[in-house]
């Protein structure tokens, strides 16, 4: 009978020679791993669709309105939509990054799917009632007590337009930070 000490010796060994011819996933080899935040594409793409889109905003408003908003800068609603723009970028940059079949890019497209719904429906319906709410309070008399209530957020959701437009910025963003990171990489 073998002993401990021979037992555990021998099973050292054999981990260590099946660890080392073992191939590991690719997930796991990859240098993306190890890069720093600030060289991640995918939320780099997120980041700059984010703040492209509420940028534009600014100029949308003035276009529309003749008047520079800059509320608009950290504000929801308008256009683009600046959440559709994100997480498109998102999605995209991680189909484009580690390609459409993984499990990552199903995750981001499932949620750029769930927040488009919100923006055009759920949060498109809210800002329409909160304007409703806000008329009627408006028409009360003084002495009501709702009267002087503060009003209600109107511009929340989007429109079509808003959302489409906020996809395709979001979609060129990420194209474009993947073919610049692409380019710097093989320079």
């Amino acid at each position: 009978m073998r002993s401990v000490s021979e037992i555990a010796t021998a099973s050292s060994s054999w981990l260590s020679t099946t660890h080392n011819s073992v191939p590991t996933s690719p997930s796991f080899t990859s240098s993306s791993s190890s890069r720093p935040v600030y060289m991640n594409y995918v939320l780099i793409s997120a980041i700059a669709a984010f703040a492209l889109a509420q940028s534009i905003k600014v100029f949308t408003t003035w276009y529309r309105e003749h008047r520079w908003d800059l509320k608009q800068l950290i504000g929801s609603g308008g256009m683009p939509s600046s959440h559709c723009a994100t997480v498109t970028a998102l999605a995209v940059a991680v189909g484009l990054q580690d390609g459409v079949g993984g499990s990552s890019f199903a995750t981001a497209l499932v949620i750029a799917c769930i927040v488009t719904y919100d923006a055009t429906g759920i949060r498109l319906q809210a800002g329409r009632q909160a304007e409703v709410l806000n008329q009627i309070v408006y028409e009360l008399p003084a002495e009501h007590p709702l009267a002087e209530s503060r009003p209600l957020r109107e511009l929340l959701g989007h429109t079509p337009p808003q959302v489409i437009a906020g996809w395709l910025l979001g979609t060129m963003t990420a194209t474009i930070i993947h073919l610049i990171s692409y380019s710097g990489s093989t320079a």
